[in-house]
């Protein structure tokens, strides 16, 4: 049996429906405007997306989409290496709350698993802003 590994769940409250949150989060293709810690850009390629991220292009795979608010994805940062990042959107009365869970894999240093959940926490406030700028239109 693996052992558990350490993880953090982040969460952001967001003035935005929903639906149209999900809606813009699911889109691949918005990932460069949100999760710009993460992923300078994205191009859709045989089997799934490519990201350019700070540490190189990395294959991103999506849950498809759903009724559910689910937006699990898949990042493989090196051959035969596949991380799973679980995220949802779900209703907080008029707006969202939007979770996002970072596990910490074998090997990784506290040091560097602090830096990317400060990274997160900077992509998840990129994401407020743009879901309360859209709310707005």
């Amino acid at each position: 049996m693996a052992a558990l590994l350490k993880s953090r769940t982040l969460s952001v409250s967001i003035n935005c429906d929903p639906k149209k949150l999900y809606e813009f989060v699911s889109n691949p293709e918005n990932l460069p405007k949100w999760a710009k810690m993460f992923c300078q850009s994205i191009k859709k390629s045989k089997g799934g997306w490519i990201a350019e991220t700070p540490q190189g292009p990395v294959r991103v795979r999506f849950t498809r989409k759903n009724n559910l608010g689910i937006l699990d994805h898949y990042v493989n940062p090196a051959p035969g290496v596949e991380v799973f990042v679980p995220m949802r959107v779900v209703p907080n009365g008029s707006g969202s709350e939007v979770l996002f869970t970072l596990f910490q894999p074998v090997g990784m240093s506290d040091e560097k698993h602090a830096e990317d959940i400060r990274w997160v926490k900077q992509d998840l406030r990129n994401l407020r802003s743009i879901g309360e700028r859209q709310s707005k239109r």
